[in-house]
């Protein structure tokens, strides 16, 4: 049982900790909902529920416990020599919009241009995964991707596309099923020059095809 009130980082209002609620307080506020929805939570098939939101909310929103800039951490300065682009795609990503508290999920592409050193190419996924598990919107997710990129490798230049489908589009208001969101963000020789753009857009289209 988790009745002792615990802090992590988040957003907030004072750039101060979060007091995070018990696991009974927790449950008792999807009780709570799942009333205002019109159900009974007492009901068999809604007995257990409580327990299994409060345990889903913890790996959906496991990236309020985790640390950018320590994924990053590990540098590899030993690369031969190599300056040029390095570029993932295709990163796949589910996240909570933070209006509506539903899903939108898609991919991120990330591209950089080494100045000393190079991280694993897992560990960039790792960072899209921690700032994807946080309510979000997805043009604060693209910046905090650039942010956490470019502090931990200082790179000649960071270009973050991420694409997704948003729920709060297709499962309420408008209802448009399909439609999909665009996000970019370039730093540095892919913001000055874009001739680099360019080469990013055609790299990744180059790898698509």
């Amino acid at each position: 049982m988790d009745a002792v009130v615990k802090t992590f980082p988040a957003r907030s209002a004072g750039n101060s900790p979060i007091e995070r609620p018990s696991r009974e307080e927790a449950e008792a506020a999807v009780r709570t909902l799942i009333r205002w929805a019109g159900d009974d939570p007492s009901r068999e098939g809604l007995l257990e529920t409580p327990k299994r939101v409060a345990k889903a909310y913890e790996e959906l929103f496991s990236g309020y416990r985790k640390d950018a800039s320590e994924a990053l951490s590990k540098i590899f300065r030993d690369v031969e020599g190599y300056d040029d682009l390095v570029l993932v795609k295709d990163i796949p990503f589910h996240s909570h919009c933070e209006h509506h508290m539903v899903p939108f999920a898609g991919v991120a592409h990330i591209a950089y241009y080494p100045e000393g050193g190079v991280v694993g190419l897992s560990k960039l996924a790792r960072v899209v995964d921690i700032f994807a598990r946080r309510l979000q919107t997805q043009e604060t997710m693209t910046a905090e991707i650039v942010q956490a990129i470019d502090a931990a490798l200082n790179p000649r230049g960071i270009a973050v596309l991420i694409e997704a489908e948003h729920m709060c589009m297709t499962m309420r208001g408008i209802q448009k099923p399909g439609a999909s969101t665009t996000t970019c963000q370039f730093t540095g020789v892919f913001r000055d020059d874009p001739s680099e753009q360019v080469r990013f857009f055609t790299m990744l289209n180059r790898v698509r095809g």
